[in-house]
């Protein structure tokens, strides 16, 4: 994955796929300070992911500076980040396009469970498949 840096902020693009339909995620800040991915639910509707309001559960998302977000945790499974497999992997669906300006926030979760390398000095993420 190539990181564009838009106004200081490491920003990623990727395809998304659930229930074998695929969308383009264009604005999502990589974002090693949060420590659970979080989607907009918005944008991932298209695809059919939605909230789980009996198997997930609600909770607050706190930012920089002390202020929260209410938004949704739960596992998912069959999701596709890029080329990247997520089986029963818990994370969050929130409001982040409107709130924040992106698409998604991928957190330290992700990265840690595919080993990302973030390197600064070419812009790319690297992963092991």
């Amino acid at each position: 994955m190539k990181i564009q840096l838009v106004n200081g902020l490491p920003i990623i693009s990727f395809p998304l796929t659930y229930n074998n339909q695929t969308i383009l995620l264009n604005n999502v800040l990589l974002d090693t300070g949060c420590s659970t991915t979080i989607f907009d639910t918005d944008i991932v509707d298209k695809v059919g992911l939605e909230i789980d309001f009996i198997s997930g559960k609600s909770v607050r998302m706190f930012g920089v500076g002390g202020q929260s977000e209410l938004c949704y945790q739960q596992a998912v499974s069959n999701l596709l980040i890029d080329h990247l497999s997520l089986q029963n992997f818990t994370i969050q669906l929130g409001i982040t396009k409107e709130s924040y300006g992106f698409e998604a926030i991928l957190g330290i979760d992700i990265m840690l469970h595919f080993g990302f390398k973030i390197d600064f000095v070419n812009l790319k993420v690297l992963y092991n498949l």
